[in-house]
């Protein structure tokens, strides 16, 4: 929480603190007024003192609601600027990382962790530039001034207020760590509601509806379990503290009663003193729901804390080199390239060496697991290296920047994304300035030309989250077009043919023939029908090339690739091969 603190402005943390003394300095007076006025005007009669002390009790009165406001608005200013810094920070700092940062914490985390726990912060901050000014500097000068009243009565506060810290602390010690699991259950429920979301499909696919259900039936009781036991903690807090507050107040009429028998006492005092006990106590009660507040508050800023210093894997060079666009003169090349995941103990590639240049087309295929993603993720950097060197256009990729880098490469994934918006608006994702006439051309390559044109809006079309209203072809079609808008030197398309029926499939590797040809396309594929037109293949095992060549090549050594193209083609298409 230290470190967050450091981010809040200090001149706005003064005006807050200097309006909140203000207000703390008009309460305590109040009941000094109220004293007076008893002492002075009503046991002598004199109306024109309580109306003079009345006035000037409106008159701080209102001073009174005047600081309030000006600190409530300074502390909720401040708390969430903080907020939105956070958020924007955290926001920043992930879509910036590896993927490894995904991998280790998780989408759901990191989303609960963007909203619900920057939440938690920007409330305790808020809290804190109120309550934690206010407790403690009423607590001090409401004792001394019932002190000042008198320090007979003030004997009370030593047998109340060690009950009163007992309460409290029993409460945290059984309420925190409560608190604190809060955070983890809501990690999880929101992971189960978000597979369920991404997976409907699946779910309803294999009947699995009341599993789903039952599995977020059980995160959800495991939370709300959670929440009634905190709550219900936390609720005999106020019960408690009206019970130690009633039994103070009896003490002191008792007391004073007496002492205003003996003539040892005013009213005007006890009545006065019986405020400042009220004030003296409100303020434990502040200070322990701050005590119990700033631990989840702790709990959700080491979250916040642990995204943000997460060490940067992929970094830039100190002095980056420019990497330029060589168009018809596009190289690509691995030397010797080892891989390993983090905390792996076996390498995921392993000796990847091969070189390609404009023009030409490097396909690869290999069994599931074999590192085919992972390798097509190094082009652009998502992963770096353990060992060797990648080159584009003969320039080292970790020696210039990673924007300049993924500047020439347009990449495909093998889910196919696609954003809200229209169809015109995804296409210029990679590519602003493209033309209508460029991202024709591109959806005419991408064999997405003819059911585009069969909307109604054409490129005004909306696209729903995630192309949801689109079919897995259309979708893959439509990323393998807006990859094409962009002007670049390296094409890469993992696995992006694999919702193309054989027939599209041909006819886009014809026009990525056709039409690009200035540029090196790299293309993984499970099916042999996609790679065997290409320039070179690479056939992949347990994360090692143990082929290279072209298909009629391959054909003649590699065992591994005979068995694949077997698999796929008859024995009368292997004899015609």
């Amino acid at each position: 929480m230290i470190k967050l603190y450091k981010r809040l402005s200090l001149v706005t943390v003064i005006l807050a603190v200097a309006f909140m003394s203000v207000q703390v300095v008009s309460d305590l007076y109040l009941p000094t007024l109220t004293s007076n006025i008893i002492n002075d005007g009503v046991a002598t009669g004199d109306i024109n003192y309580i109306w003079r002390t009345g006035f000037i009790m409106i008159g701080f009165s209102i001073i009174s609601i005047i600081a309030a406001i000006g600190n409530t608005y300074f502390a909720t200013r401040e708390s969430q600027k903080l907020g939105k810094k956070l958020r924007s920070d955290v926001y920043q700092k992930v879509e910036n990382s590896s993927l490894n940062t995904f991998d280790k914490f998780g989408t759901a985390s990191l989303i609960t962790r963007t909203t619900n726990d920057i939440n938690q912060i920007a409330m305790v901050i808020q809290m804190s530039l109120r309550m934690m000014i206010n407790a403690p500097i009423t607590l001090i000068a409401a004792s001394f001034l019932a002190y000042q009243k008198d320090s007979a009565l003030t004997k009370v506060f030593f047998y109340v207020i060690p009950i009163l810290v007992v309460v409290i602390g029993v409460l945290m010690y059984f309420a925190v760590p409560l608190f604190k699991s809060m955070q983890e259950k809501t990690d999880r429920l929101n992971l189960v509601f978000r597979e369920n979301l991404t997976g409907v499909r699946v779910i309803r696919a294999f009947n699995k509806t009341k599993y789903e259900e039952n599995r977020f039936d059980d995160a959800n009781e495991d939370y709300t379990q959670t929440s009634i036991k905190v709550n219900t903690l936390m609720s005999l807090m106020m019960p408690l503290m009206t019970l130690i507050m009633s039994g103070t107040n009896i003490a002191i009429t008792w007391f004073g009663a007496h002492y205003i028998a003996d003539m040892q006492l005013e009213v005007g005092n006890l009545i006065a003193f019986m405020t400042y006990a009220m004030q003296i106590l409100m303020s434990f009660m502040m200070l322990a729901m701050l005590f119990v507040m700033i631990p989840r508050a702790q709990a959700s800023a080491k979250r916040i804390n642990e995204v943000l210093d997460e060490k940067d894997e992929i970094l830039d060079p100190v002095t980056p080199k420019k990497l330029v666009a060589q168009k018809e003169q596009a190289t690509l090349a691995f030397n010797q390239v080892n891989y390993r995941y983090t905390g792996a103990e076996k390498l995921a590639l392993e000796g990847i060496d091969f070189k390609v240049k404009s023009g030409q087309t490097v396909a690869i295929i290999g069994g599931t697991g074999s590192g085919k993603t992972t390798l097509v993720h190094l082009i652009p950097r998502l992963y770096d290296i353990e060992a060797g060197e990648i080159s584009i256009n003969g320039q080292n990729i970790v020696e210039v920047t990673q924007q300049n880098l993924r500047e020439l490469i347009g990449f495909v994934p093998q889910k196919a994304v696609l954003f809200s918006g229209t169809i015109r608006e995804n296409m210029q994702y990679g590519n602003a300035k493209a033309t209508d006439e460029e991202i024709w051309q591109a959806l005419t390559t991408a064999q997405a030309r003819d059911f585009v044109e069969s909307l109604e809006d054409g490129l005004d079309s909306w696209v729903e989250q995630g192309g949801g209203n689109f079919s897995g072809g259309q979708k893959q079609r439509l990323a393998i077009a807006r990859a094409l808008v962009k002007p670049a030197d390296i094409f890469v398309f993992d696995d992006s043919f694999s919702a193309l029926d054989f027939k599209t499939d041909a006819k886009l590797r014809q026009a990525l023939k056709t039409d690009v040809t200035n540029s090196i396309l790299v293309i993984v594929a499970q099916r042999v029908s996609t790679v065997m037109d290409a320039d070179m293949i690479l056939v992949l095992d347990e994360g090692k090339v143990i082929g290279k060549g072209t298909h009629q090549e391959l054909l003649a050594t590699s065992q591994t690739y005979q068995e694949i193209v077997a698999s796929q083609l008859r024995e009368e298409d292997l004899v015609n091969e």
